[in-house]
């Protein structure tokens, strides 16, 4: 019998499929902007060692790059709601099929083609990561879609509670590659005569999240008391299952928290620090808990900087490859002036840093302001223009 906040809605009449809600468009752009200052933080202040490392990191370093956890599994998570929600707007399952499939394989090839160069200029590999995930689960999805809600629900928990219990392949070679890339933690991936690539995101554990989102659409469809009440009830199940299996170190993550001897605020962001790589149980659990609560939450809001991140969160993808651009261009830049030649940090040994190098996190957090601040007009004129327009390949940027 499927847990009740999953089935599908009965208590009251869903009403047609909107064309936008708020509340999904609010939070994800709320998710795109802090996923900036992480991706800020790794070209103009990266560190010799994990800023999740409670041992050596302060907690504002700490909870630099904790707060970005929240990003990915938001971000697919609400893919897979959206969606749903177009799903309903089409009106056909076999468009939405089509959909996806070359939605799916074009974020595939934007990862390879045009993110991967824009990343790891000055470095020779491929970096494999979210936009990849993404873009694979949607091809995945286009499939499982057409299977019965119930067979939906039961995979989704599969992987979700499951995937944890799968042993990590060692050593990654061509002739086990692809059950690697449905589950194991960040590898890589030599095919010789192509660049190696480096496997951040396996595409396994966030298809997961991605059905998870899926199933939830319809809630979408609820009147607003109604769809409060279950993410809400949602969220705070899935905050109780993390703290619950987080004390006891039973199981939901590969690495357990551990009493620190620098003092109790640090074993607490021990506690805290749970595995992205591959999202674990408990990863999925903290970070989507407090998401579901923030989507009960966001749909009235009215005030100014809701509907600033209202307008990032209407044009994701217009928004993210730009903003790369900008934050590795700008890395470029500074390390040709600063150093006198050009670095790039996030994937050069640091033993390969320039000796003139120190890490600084108010740096970071004026770079990352200054990159929001100024992708948020041409993301406004972009928001406008798919408003106006009603051209196909505005579904695909």
């Amino acid at each position: 019998m499927q847990p009740p906040f999953l089935a599908a809605p009965h208590s009251a009449p869903p009403v047609p499929a909107p064309v936008r809600v708020q509340a999904i468009d609010v939070v994800r752009g709320l998710v795109m902007v802090i996923m900036a200052l992480d991706h800020v933080r790794d070209y103009f202040s990266p560190t010799t060692f994990r800023p999740e490392d409670v041992t050596q990191a302060t907690t504002l370093l700490f909870f630099t790059r904790w707060i970005t956890h929240f990003c990915a599994p938001t971000f697919v998570f609400l893919s897979g709601a959206s969606i749903w929600l177009a799903q309903q707007r089409r009106g056909s399952r076999g468009a939405t099929s089509r959909f996806l499939l070359t939605r799916g394989l074009w974020l595939v090839a934007a990862e390879l083609l045009l993110i991967a160069p824009v990343l790891n200029w000055g470095y020779g590999l491929i970096l494999l990561q979210v936009i990849w995930a993404i873009g694979w689960g949607m091809v995945l999805l286009a499939g499982l879609l057409w299977l019965p809600r119930p067979v939906l629900i039961g995979l989704a928990g599969l992987i979700l509670l499951g995937h944890d219990a799968l042993p990590v392949i060692q050593p990654v070679t061509a002739a086990n590659a692809l059950p690697a890339l449905l589950h194991n933690s960040p590898f890589v991936l030599s095919l010789p005569p192509l660049p190696p690539f480096l496997v951040a995101y396996s595409i396994g554990p966030w298809l997961g999240v991605m059905l998870a989102g899926y199933l939830i659409g319809p809630w979408f469809g609820l009147p607003l008391p109604a769809r409060t009440q279950r993410l809400r009830l949602a969220g705070t199940l899935l905050l109780v299952l993390f703290g619950v299996l987080r004390a006891t170190n039973w199981y939901g993550d590969p690495a357990p928290w551990s009493a620190q001897t620098r003092g109790a605020w640090f074993t607490v962001l021990s506690f805290l620090n749970v595995s992205k790589y591959p999202p674990s149980l408990l990863f999925d659990c903290l970070t989507l808990g407090v998401a579901l609560w923030l989507l009960s939450l966001a749909e009235n809001l009215t005030i100014r900087p809701v509907r600033w991140l209202r307008t990032f969160g209407r044009v994701p993808f217009f928004y993210y490859l730009p903003h790369l651009l900008l934050i590795s261009g700008g890395a470029w830049l500074w390390t040709r002036l600063a150093f006198g030649q050009a670095v790039n940090l996030s994937f050069t040994p640091s033993p390969q840093w320039p000796a003139a190098y120190h890490p600084d996190l108010l740096r970071a957090y004026a770079v990352w302001l200054a990159v929001v601040l100024l992708l948020y007009w041409p993301c406004r004129w972009y928001e406008g223009y798919k408003r106006r327009h009603r051209y196909w390949w505005l579904s695909y940027v």
